[in-house]
């Protein structure tokens, strides 16, 4: 048996790369699994190859942005598969995201960009946890970033802000056995990061590194399941970097 026999998760974002792969590690280890995914294509797509592989999968189109649309998505999860352990805060812009400052980008594109990067995690939280605590508690991981603390611009910002929402919730919901996490992965062997960090750029990084790879989706799904699974019961408001050494902090 899995470490995740019996239980339900849902991972927003996760009609591919390392969303796509937490699903599957998810079911893997037998949970049943929400894809909470806004492309239709590719969402329907994970949840038939999970229930090709024998897993149990739900497509459940969401936009993390909108209350509406994660309220509903709390409403099919309760409806369909009886309520949620175990959540996965992964959905955000970054594949071909915009290169842009602070003081040029576009306001329209900055709240949309926040809205998904930041207040998505809340939203969907604030939408799941109630199941979580009627079930007896659960999990939540977040997907943060190394960038984080690199003065990454909104993308960092957005990151950041996420470690203090994890925080937060951790403090809040952890009498209710609901414990809070982070993951903050750094270069990792994706499409995105692919379409997004030139390759020259990718190089400069890597040679600044201790471990100087890119960092591949297993990793993350090793760490993100750890985080969720009772070997890690009591760890809460904690941010993991998963990036090869490329930040270390006292």
């Amino acid at each position: 048996m899995g470490r995740f026999e019996g239980k339900v998760g849902v991972v927003t974002g996760a009609g591919k790369g390392i969303g796509e792969a937490y699903a599957k590690g998810l079911a893997a280890e037998g949970a049943a699994v929400v894809i909470a995914e806004i492309d239709v294509a590719n969402g329907e797509r994970v949840a038939k190859e999970v229930e090709q592989g024998g897993g149990t999968a739900l497509f459940v189109q969401t936009d993390v942005a909108s209350e509406e649309s994660t309220l509903g998505l709390g409403e099919v999860v309760a409806e369909r598969l009886g309520g949620c352990d175990l959540l996965v805060n992964n959905a955000a812009i970054y594949g071909g995201m915009r290169m842009d400052t602070f003081l040029t980008v576009s306001w329209d594109y900055y709240e949309r960009f926040m809205n998904v990067n930041m207040n998505g995690a809340l939203l969907v939280t604030r939408a799941l946890w109630q199941q979580m605590a009627e079930r007896g508690g659960g999990s939540i991981v977040n997907q943060s970033s190394s960038a984080a603390w690199m003065g990454g611009g909104f993308y960092g910002t957005a990151k950041l802000a996420l470690h203090g929402i994890t925080q937060s919730l951790a403090r809040e919901l952890g009498s209710r056995n609901i414990r809070v996490n982070a993951i903050a992965p750094g270069p990792t062997d994706t499409e995105a990061t692919r379409e997004t960090v030139p390759d020259v750029l990718l190089k400069k990084i890597l040679q600044t590194m201790p471990l100087p790879r890119l960092g591949t989706v297993e990793d993350m799904v090793a760490a993100t399941l750890f985080l969720l699974s009772d070997d890690a019961s009591f760890i809460t408001g904690h941010v993991l970097t998963v990036d090869g050494g490329q930040v270390m902090r006292p």
